[in-house]
């Protein structure tokens, strides 16, 4: 999954890579992910990341939000805000790495 150039987003790679990890998914049963930005802030926004699982799409499509359309614009953090279910710590001060994890359950 690689992250296209940013628009006008305030967007980063965290969610951008979720909402596209999210799409080539499509809500394939089973797998979680999260990933997040360990300073706290995943682009400019004090958003540290996400995490998603089958039902992500679907909560989007829901209340009328196109994953797809979100993508094109690299607007992961507004799909993600509209789920209410973004990964806020504050800022950390210290910035380690991203930190992006892919938990598959048993078949």
């Amino acid at each position: 999954m690689a992250c296209r150039s940013f628009t006008a987003s305030s967007s980063g790679r965290n969610v951008e890579f979720l909402l596209a990890l999210a799409i080539a998914l499509a809500g394939e049963s089973g797998i979680l992910a999260l990933a997040g930005d360990t300073d706290g802030v995943d682009g400019a926004e004090e958003i540290a990341g996400e995490a998603i699982g089958p039902d992500i799409l679907g909560r989007a499509r829901a209340l009328g939000i196109s994953p797809e359309e979100r993508r094109a614009d690299n607007d992961g953090h507004g799909f993600f805000e509209a789920d209410g279910a973004q990964l806020v710590t504050g800022p950390a001060l210290t910035n380690v790495n991203d930190f992006r994890a892919i938990l598959i359950a048993p078949p």
